[in-house]
């Protein structure tokens, strides 16, 4: 039971377990889009997130000289592996997919790396942070995947790319209720500014629009309709239990599995 406790926590705290989130909504883009699996595109998405989250979560651990623990010199062995898949699969990629690419890993990376003299990264400015990575996620999962096949950017793909990033901004402020007592009160995330109540409500409201969103498309899937019903409850449910006194767990496992559920809805509706 040590071993695969160790185990699980390398692959939450390696990153590996929201990048399978970060993929499974690229796929839910091929589902949607009636899109073929594109392999360097699916990669770079999987090896890009992993490697881009822990370099934000551990690269101030080498910066600092902090201690190196065994399962950070795991992850960090890892990360490289999926550093060099990333540049690898990034290559593969059309040019004007590289570029879009770049722009929103480019948002990664001043999120992460100083670029203020008085402030350390973007992550610092109050606010800033829920959008930026909303925005990271709704870019990289919708927007990449069809900017690779030539697909124009039709309404349908707006509103898609909407309500990605309601989704993510939902799940993100959930992380937020959870990691409460430990952010530093200057990162003036939405829980401590309008406390842990009133963000829940705010979540319950932001389901509302991410739910109607799919009534605007130029064709409506009545099956699409009923998967998002269940995972617009679960993601509710998940937000009304979520407290600052949780268990790591419940965000980093069980929340961070929201987009995967979401496609596992998607793939069971479609085989009935």
């Amino acid at each position: 039971m040590i071993a695969l406790k160790r185990m699980l926590d390398t692959y939450l705290h390696g990153s590996m377990h929201v990048a399978m989130s970060v993929l499974a909504l690229v796929l839910m883009t091929n589902h949607m889009f009636r899109l073929e699996f594109n392999l360097p595109m699916a990669g770079f998405a999987y090896c890009g997130t992993m490697f881009s989250y822990n370099f934000m979560k551990y690269e101030s651990w080498y910066r600092f000289k902090r201690k190196i623990t065994p399962r950070l010199k795991v992850i960090t062995a890892l990360s490289v592996v999926a550093f060099i898949a990333a540049v690898v699969f990034f290559l593969m990629l059309k040019r004007v997919t590289q570029i879009t690419g770049i722009i929103f890993f480019g948002l990664t990376a001043l999120y992460t790396i100083p670029v203020f003299p008085k402030r350390p990264n973007l992550r610092n400015l109050s606010g800033i942070k829920v959008y930026l990575v909303a925005l990271c996620w709704a870019g990289v999962t919708t927007l990449m995947p069809l900017v690779e096949v030539g697909h124009e950017i039709v309404t349908d793909v707006i509103l898609k790319f909407s309500q990605r990033f309601l989704l993510v901004l939902i799940l993100i402020l959930i992380f937020e209720i959870i990691d409460l007592r430990e952010d530093d009160p200057m990162l003036r995330t939405v829980p401590q500014i309008i406390g842990v109540k009133m963000t829940k409500l705010l979540n319950l409201f932001l389901l509302v629009p991410f739910y109607c969103l799919e009534f605007f498309k130029s064709t409506v899937d009545t099956m699409q309709l009923l998967v998002n019903i269940v995972l617009v409850v679960a993601t509710a449910l998940f937000t009304i239990f979520a407290t600052p006194e949780r268990n790591k767990y419940y965000t980093l496992f069980w929340v961070e599995s929201i987009p995967i559920f979401w496609l596992g809805l998607v793939v069971l509706a479609s085989n009935l």
